[in-house]
């Protein structure tokens, strides 16, 4: 019987090559077997890489099952608390009219000491906190002239089934497994909260809708064509959203990826979307 993880199904036949690649090869790595599993599988992303991650996430979760038996770790993860400094600390309140600012720069984080100081600000002043972006993604920091910090995003991998989308865009299963890459899902927003300016939450948006595209590519090969986000209903309007042209789809049902089936698990999210391209929907469908 075949078993599905990370969007692709397993054979048994693969699943047994799995097994065999690790008892024949006890010296490599995690890392190294789960490319040599991407290249046994033909397993790669749309710009031609292995898709090694997905791979590496996959084989965890077959052992879970009982399904293969990895060698073990060669170093302990590292410790996934994000440190606070003084570098984040507060300013004082900045009042100003939107456009004032411009021109807003859009800076992708880049460098290790950049990622670090995304997280921090990240960490302290999202409702959310910091968590790893899933799969591929690109961040971002919003700086105004004259430089000054005024916001950071995070955009990353899309969610993997959500009905309402899935209607929208016209989708089947094969489908959106095959184009999901085209999809790209807003997972931080974060205007740091001693700037008080009027509409410039959906400003910022829509500049970095124009901008994302050409990054992407830049980045993995692949230029995107929709972006969505998911609104938590007790804590904002989507307000921003709506007037930067986003398109609101409806709730999620609050389930989870891990929630226990027909029960809610996870806060009730609205879900918006923005085109970034007129035959957007011709895309995804082919």
């Amino acid at each position: 019987m075949s078993r599905r993880y990370c969007g692709r199904d397993f054979s048994p036949a693969e699943l047994d090559l799995i097994g065999r690649m690790i008892i024949e090869a006890p010296n490599l790595t995690r890392a190294e077997l789960s490319r040599l599993t991407c290249q046994a599988l033909d397993w790669t992303k749309p710009d031609g890489g292995l898709k090694a991650m997905s791979a590496r996430v996959a084989m965890l979760r077959m052992q879970a099952d009982g399904l293969i038996k990895l060698p073990p770790p060669r170093r302990a993860r590292p410790d996934p608390q994000v440190r606070i400094t003084h570098r984040t600390d507060p300013s004082a309140a900045i009042a100003q009219s939107a456009p004032t600012l411009r021109p807003l720069q859009l800076l992708v984080v880049r460098d290790k000491s950049d990622s670090r100081l995304w997280n921090e600000y990240i960490e302290r002043y999202h409702y959310l906190g910091h968590k790893p972006l899933p799969g591929a993604q690109l961040r971002y920091f919003v700086r105004a002239a004259p430089g000054h910090l005024v916001a950071l995003l995070g955009f990353g991998a899309a969610a993997w089934q959500i009905a309402p989308r899935d209607r929208f865009i016209g989708w089947s299963p094969e489908l959106r497994e095959r184009n999901l890459h085209l999809v790209v899902n807003n997972a931080r927003f974060l205007i740091l909260p001693w700037w008080h300016v009027q509409n410039l939450a959906s400003m910022i948006l829509a500049q970095v809708a124009k901008a994302l595209p050409s990054h992407w590519h830049d980045q993995y090969g692949v230029r995107p064509v929709l972006l969505e986000t998911f609104v938590e209903k007790t804590r904002f309007l989507g307000t921003c959203y709506r007037a930067a042209n986003w398109i609101y789809l409806g709730q999620t049902q609050g389930r989870g990826k891990l929630g226990p089936a027909g029960k809610q698990s996870v806060p009730v999210k609205d879900i918006w979307v923005y085109p970034m391209t007129r035959d957007f929907r011709e895309q995804l469908n082919l």
